[in-house]
């Protein structure tokens, strides 16, 4: 189907300023956007580059009072969720997977697939396996033996989810994530005069994770030492990000690039860590409460509460310690200056 800016504005229940028969091909950045591109201001530090770019047409909220200089605006109740629903009809199409297994792939005789599922080239499905309907799994990945896999899931290439772990519907790996892999136990005894001898603590448990979940590339969840490490419906988890023995993750959490929680901490519903914010073992970070970039978290957070720093410190006493910082430099430099007027003033009756 050929877009204009006006049917494109239509399935997106936004109004248009500008021409609404422009022809719309394709979607890009404000700065790399040229004719015939859409494009999108979501977050408002970038709203100069409105009255820059060369987009056919730009993709604002309702609320835009700016400068442009496309040849249309499309007015929208938001800017992000306009993004979602144009990327399917004007980005490229996704990579086709057709139901079947791939002739290198090894699936145990007893391994139960559903209807419509895809297995790539050199995956190895083992025993007792249950893949629900309408599954695509791509090359290479390993599912260990009587792991559950939800309905409508999708595990990219690389991906390996050890026995036993259960996971709901609409999961979706990428790649490199590793599922199930032993938490870090080990039982150590000194020796006096030598090294201390160190012994493997059993990782008998497992991983169980809910539905309409998301794991970046290389996010590594261990399994529990016994019981469970649990992750929540609809939990989102960024890149290289690793979560230890029996955590509990709560739904509608998010989890940011290159942080970590160890492990039996709990995590509460609708908590935000963000990138490279650490979590140390048997802590409990309330709902809602959010990890600042960089934190190093050594105590339970409340709900609600915002920490960042290392230690992690709530926002506001963080702001006030990064205040109380300046105010000493101002101080030092102005003790500097008295110090010269009184040798000054020493030196005159002298």
């Amino acid at each position: 189907m050929e877009w204009t800016v006006g049917n494109l504005a239509g399935r997106l229940g936004g109004t248009v300023e500008g021409d609404v028969a422009a022809r719309v091909t394709g979607m890009a950045g404000l700065v790399e956007a040229g004719d015939g591109d859409v494009s999108f201001l979501a977050n408002p530090r970038y709203a100069p580059l409105v009255a820059e770019t060369r987009a056919t047409a730009v993709v604002v909220s309702r609320d835009y009072s700016g400068a442009w200089s496309s040849r249309a605006l499309i007015r929208v109740d938001n800017a992000d969720r306009a993004f979602a629903a144009i990327a399917p009809l004007l980005g490229p199409a996704p990579c086709e997977r057709l139901p079947g297994v791939h002739a290198t792939a090894i699936v145990a005789p007893d391994a139960r697939l559903g209807a419509d599922v895809h297995i790539g080239p050199w995956c190895v499905i083992e025993s007792g396996a249950r893949i629900g309907d309408r599954t695509t799994i791509e090359a290479q990945c390993f599912v260990g033996r009587e792991t559950a896999i939800g309905c409508d899931s999708h595990l990219y290439p690389q991906v390996a989810i050890r026995e036993r772990v259960r996971i709901g519907a609409r999961f979706i790996a990428h790649c490199g994530t590793v599922i199930g892999s032993d938490g870090f136990g080990y039982l150590v005894e000194p020796r006096p005069g030598a090294l201390p001898l160190i012994e493997k603590i059993p990782q008998i448990g497992t991983v169980v994770i809910g539905d309409d979940v998301e794991l970046g590339a290389n996010v590594t969840i261990d399994r529990a030492r016994f019981g469970e490490t649990r992750i929540g419906n609809h939990v989102k988890i960024d890149n290289l990000v690793q979560i230890g023995h029996n955590v509990r993750i709560g739904d509608c959490s998010g989890i940011v690039a290159q942080a970590g929680v160890a492990g039996s901490s709990q995590v509460g519903a609708g908590v935000m860590i963000w990138a490279q914010g650490g979590v140390a073992g048997h802590l409990k970070i309330g709902d809602g409460a959010q990890v600042g970039p960089q934190a190093g978290v050594a105590k339970d957070v409340p709900a609600g509460e915002y920490v960042i720093g290392t230690p992690a410190v709530r926002l506001r006493e963080f702001v006030a310690l990064a205040a109380a910082a300046r105010q000493i430099e101002k101080l030092k430099t102005r003790l500097v200056k008295l110090e010269a007027r009184l040798e000054a003033a020493s030196g005159a009756t002298e």
